[in-house]
């Protein structure tokens, strides 16, 4: 129960960090091309051209984000980190051309010699609708846990309650679940950021009626 809780706390904090995500890039989209280079952090566009000295995907080890050092042309190296290793960094070689997006001093994108693009850890695009599917998961997660839990150490004295609780924690991980699986799909198909919530209360109305099943054959005691 206090870990559904702490998760569903961290689901809050996330669902109040949408809003300031979604006005960050909507000023990212809106922002100017800067008519010189800024010589300080400035809410207009300038690309700069660097040179890829060495890049890391990091695949397989946590903790290690994708990241790449670039160089400016005065020699300057430039260190920047990525939420993904695809479709650019997993690719960067040593010596290859690509031009730099900043933004407020941060290096917010990358693009290749061949047009593709990607966005550093910095980058505020995708943000709003990473913080929405968190949100979503961790305070679906925390309150179907937590009702689980309490249901669970009220119903001590009933094998059948014990184990109708236990098939409600679990069922809690799947609509946890669901959110992260449609943000997956919201992020590779590129639909608006309104349809995570749509696909995870779709996979969650499944979810739930696996759940009230189990829960009926729990309390009838054909599940012990």
């Amino acid at each position: 129960m206090l870990i559904a809780l702490l998760v569903a706390s961290l689901g809050v904090a996330m669902a109040v960090e949408v809003r300031n995500a979604q006005e960050r890039e909507h000023e990212f989209r809106a922002a100017p091309e800067c008519a010189s280079v800024p010589v300080k952090a400035s809410a207009c566009l300038w690309e700069q051209d660097f040179t890829v000295r060495k890049a890391a995907s990091h695949r397989g080890k946590r903790g290690k984000p994708p990241e790449a050092e670039l160089v400016l042309p005065s020699g300057k190296p430039w260190h920047v980190t990525f939420r993904n290793a695809g479709p650019l960094v997993s690719e960067m070689k040593p010596d290859d051309k690509v031009a730099g997006l900043i933004w407020y001093g941060d290096v917010v994108e990358v693009r290749d010699a061949g047009g593709r693009r990607q966005q550093t850890s910095d980058g505020p695009v995708g943000w709003p609708a990473d913080r929405l599917g968190g949100a979503i998961g961790c305070i679906s997660f925390g309150t179907v846990a937590f009702i689980g839990g309490l249901w669970g150490l009220l119903g001590l004295r009933s094998r059948r309650q014990v184990v109708a609780a236990a098939a409600v924690r679990w069922h809690s991980l799947g609509i946890g679940a669901a959110a992260i699986v449609a943000l997956w799909i919201q992020a590779a198909t590129g639909w608006p950021t309104w349809s995570i919530p749509v696909g995870w209360g779709v996979l969650t109305l499944l979810l739930l009626g696996s759940a009230v099943g189990f829960v009926v054959a729990a309390l009838r005691g054909t599940i012990k």
